[in-house]
């Protein structure tokens, strides 16, 4: 769910918001501002938080010792692939509670902020956003790569 609302956010519903905001006659993006994106904002955020805390939980009980989780973020013989995987993981999990929430907050208008602000916000979203896309790949292939191997 995580990287499928992402890749709406990133493919979808930021390049139509350009588009609707451009549209002078049309009806413009108060209805997904409004009503879809703090929904979608709402599962994006709690679903990055159950895919690290499974993620998380795999690697403590499901490599029979729960210093797995140690070996993997440590980057240790054995867990190098895991462990990336892992660290681009919590990354992107910091990027969305840290940079893209806290923005858009101020994007939708849930806490007060100045245009200026809102400007800046939007940069700081899209950026964050961005590079949480471009790291899903090599996340994805990490995670499934440990115990399937990578394809390079």
């Amino acid at each position: 769910m995580w990287i499928g609302l992402l890749y709406y956010f990133n493919v979808v519903q930021v390049p139509a918001l350009g588009d609707a905001t451009a549209d002078k006659g049309g009806p413009g993006g108060a209805g997904i501002t409004k009503y879809v994106a703090p929904r979608a904002l709402w599962w994006f955020r709690w679903a990055s938080v159950a895919t690290w805390v499974t993620g998380a939980y795999f690697l403590l009980f499901g490599y029979g010792t729960p210093v797995a989780m140690h070996k993997a973020f440590m980057l240790q013989e054995g867990f190098v692939t895991i462990g990336v995987g892992a660290w681009l993981g919590t990354i992107m999990l910091l990027n969305v509670w840290g940079l893209i929430w806290r923005n858009q907050k101020k994007i939708l208008g849930l806490v007060p902020a100045t245009d200026e602000e809102k400007a800046k916000a939007r940069k700081v979203a899209l950026y964050a956003s961005r590079v949480n896309f471009i790291l899903s790949v090599p996340m994805l292939m990490c995670m499934g790569g440990q115990s399937h191997g990578l394809p390079f």
